[in-house]
């Protein structure tokens, strides 16, 4: 089949006014970025507040290999099978990083026949909101140390500075750096670095704030450092919440496109699953509940990072709860968990896909723990082994769970019909969602839930740093935040090599980080880079422009 790349070129997409129309905007509600590009207008989001709101839909996964299971394929192609069944549905996504883009995973706009287009700009700079999340995080960073040049009134003290500046590139050469060199001219020399865009607070406030005044209210508050006497300094103390706000003020409206077959899609924000939540903004979302019977989101990784943290931060800061979950599987991660190496996953194993089982086994529980009803998705590739896709159905129908091959990404909509059916019984039964903490649980708490019930962990351990952080928390008063975990994508532990269900592990909590802002804390298992690398032969080698102008290698 066709490269990703050459579908979406090859494909009339509908003008946006057309597909806004479909839902019932009007072009007055637009903000138009082109032909097949525009942003919801401030009255179009506050006429929807008081609109009554769909179903729910979240899309979630086993654990991964390095290159994904296709959980944005499978969201698109649901989402177009909804629509083919009769049953109006939009899309709900994030907005793809540079970072993955031009380094190994790819890019987040599904693939095959089941995409949201136009492909390019949502893969590279698509309406700015990056860039503009990029340009809002640094100036807080410029106006900070600019206020150490100019007298340090505050009385911040420069080695407790918490705020980095930001890139949406994978550039390991910046994780750690010194700046303010040069002389007295050249501003107060002290050790630096950078995060990449994705992982900034401001994008995680940007996805979780329910309205502009609670943007304004959760940027204020953003603790970027700490005095000599160990007060907290926050982006209002240093006066840089004003000029943040005029830079976020346009991006954050939510975008809307269109997938290959017209149904409605809302990218908007992109946090990271592993170092932040994972979950598109709390604005798109809302608005596609207020426009379609079925929204279809989806939370990133697997449903040990992605699910639990849109249920737990998500759902609880914006009000919502999901009529249903799906887990998507694949017979090469199956495999992988299974102890297959990467390199012989498309290799016949029905035992390695027995064993591989027990990871998918764990992410139901977890669902059910959770009291919400699961359908798996088996995102069928080229060349899986009919065997294996059937045993795979009858593991789940052991577990009264529903499996269901899916071809969307070679089929578009009509490979997910069966899947859409499915979903829809499983909207209809009600559902007992329940967390699994209460916000009151003390911090420890809270981890040890997580890590006990989502995990499978038998005790939680912290280091001599994360018990000092644990006392400054106490100290600001923030205890009774959620939790957001950061942790490897790789494996149900913190130890990105222990496939399968590992058991009787001990969860290392290395660092404990207040997200005042953004409302959650977080707490870094294991080695967790806020500034990815890539890899030796990045999907940037592949790219170029043709003479006409048209982009190639971008998968």
């Amino acid at each position: 089949m066709n490269p990703d790349l050459q579908i979406a070129q090859q494909h009339s997409l509908k003008p946006i006014e057309e597909i806004a129309a479909s839902r019932g905007l009007t072009e007055e509600q637009l903000e138009r970025y082109g032909r097949y590009k525009a942003k919801l207008t401030k009255s179009a989001m506050d006429s929807l507040r008081s609109k009554e709101k769909g179903k729910l839909v979240l899309v979630t996964a086993m654990n991964p290999t390095p290159a994904g299971e296709g959980k944005s394929t499978v969201t698109v192609g649901l989402g177009d099978a909804l629509n083919v069944i009769g049953k109006q549905a939009s899309i709900a996504l994030r907005e793809p990083s540079l970072g993955p883009v031009m380094g190994l995973k790819g890019g987040a706009a599904g693939g095959g026949y089941a995409q949201v287009v136009p492909m390019e700009d949502i893969n590279l700079h698509f309406t700015g909101d990056l860039h503009a999340i990029t340009t809002a995080h640094n100036t807080a960073a410029a106006i900070l140390d600019n206020h150490l040049h100019q007298g340090n009134t505050l009385g911040i003290d420069p080695r407790r500075i918490v705020w980095k500046r930001v890139l949406d590139c994978n550039d390991r050469s910046l994780r750690q750096i010194t700046i303010g060199l040069g002389g007295p001219l050249h501003g107060i020399p002290r050790q630096d670095g950078f995060d990449i865009t994705v992982a900034s607070e401001v994008m995680a406030v940007f996805c979780l704030a329910d309205d502009f005044q609670d943007l304004a209210k959760r940027i204020k508050r953003i603790i970027v450092a700490y005095t000599y006497q160990g007060n907290p300094v926050t982006v209002q103390d240093i006066g840089a919440d004003g000029a943040m706000l005029v830079l976020l003020r346009d991006a954050f409206q939510p975008n809307l496109v269109q997938t290959l077959e017209g149904t409605p899609a809302f990218i908007h924000g992109g946090p990271f699953a592993n170092i932040a939540h994972g979950c598109n903004s709390v604005q798109a979302t809302k608005a596609s509940l207020a426009l379609s019977k079925y929204t279809v989101t989806e939370a990133g990784f697997g449903a040990d990072l992605g699910a639990e943290k849109f249920l737990h931060i998500k759902c609880q800061q914006a009000n919502l709860k999901p009529s249903a979950v799906v887990l998507v599987v694949t017979t090469r991660a199956l495999k992988f968990q299974g102890g297959v190496p990467l390199s012989s996953v498309k290799e016949q194993n029905i035992a390695a896909i027995q064993n591989g089982f027990e990871n998918v086994k764990k992410h139901l529980e977890t669902m059910q723990s959770f009291g919400l009803s699961a359908v798996v998705a088996i995102n069928q590739f080229e060349g899986d082994h009919k065997n294996e896709l059937s045993e795979i159905k009858r593991l789940c129908s052991d577990m009264n769970v529903d499996a269901v091959p899916t071809t969307v990404w070679a089929d578009g909509g009509k490979g997910g019909t069966e899947l859409a059916k499915k979903v829809v019984e499983a909207c209809e039964r009600t559902n007992q969602f329940q967390r699994l903490y209460h916000l009151e649980d003390d911090v420890l708490t809270k981890i040890e839930k997580i890590a006990k019930t989502v995990y499978g962990a038998a005790t939680v351990e912290l280091s001599s740093k994360a018990k000092k952080d644990l006392k400054q928390l106490q100290a600001l008063g923030c205890e009774h935040l959620p939790i957001c975990m950061a942790k490897t994508q790789n494996s149900l532990s913190d130890d990105p090599k222990a496939l399968g269900r590992p058991t009787g592990f001990t969860l290392h909590i290395r660092e404990l980080k207040p997200s005042i802002g953004a409302g959650f804390i977080v707490a870094y298992a294991g080695n967790i880079l806020t500034m990815p690398g890539l890899p030796k032969e990045p999907a940037a080698y592949g790219m170029s422009v043709s003479s006409d102008g048209k982009i190639e290698g971008l998968f």
